[in-house]
């Protein structure tokens, strides 16, 4: 079943709620910066077995002590949907056990 996606004023409300997150055109992203790339790595490894257990992706891009996310949902046509708004939560949740800021 493909994800609906989620009207102007949804995503707003949603936005609103995740502090340091914002609209990249389609795409709701977020970067962390983090003291070292080791730490980022460990970022990006928890990310992505979130991303496993939800079963939805982001565009997640390492750099030395920084990473960024991009998301959006593919089956909807590139649109926003909650699938995206529940990843980014878990993300802010897990990110500070990293030292992400």
């Amino acid at each position: 079943m493909t994800p609906e996606p989620l009207s102007q004023k949804e995503i707003e409300d949603r936005l609103a709620e995740l502090p340091g997150w914002s609209l990249d055109g389609d795409k709701l992203t977020r970067s962390y910066r983090l003291a070292s790339h080791f730490a980022a790595t460990g970022l990006v490894v928890h990310i992505a077995r979130t991303q496993e257990e939800l079963g939805h992706h982001s565009e997640l891009t390492l750099g030395y002590n920084t990473v960024t996310l991009a998301v959006n949902t593919h089956s909807a046509g590139g649109a926003l949907t909650g699938l995206d708004f529940e990843l980014a939560h878990k993300v802010a949740q897990l990110a500070p056990s990293h030292g992400a800021e």
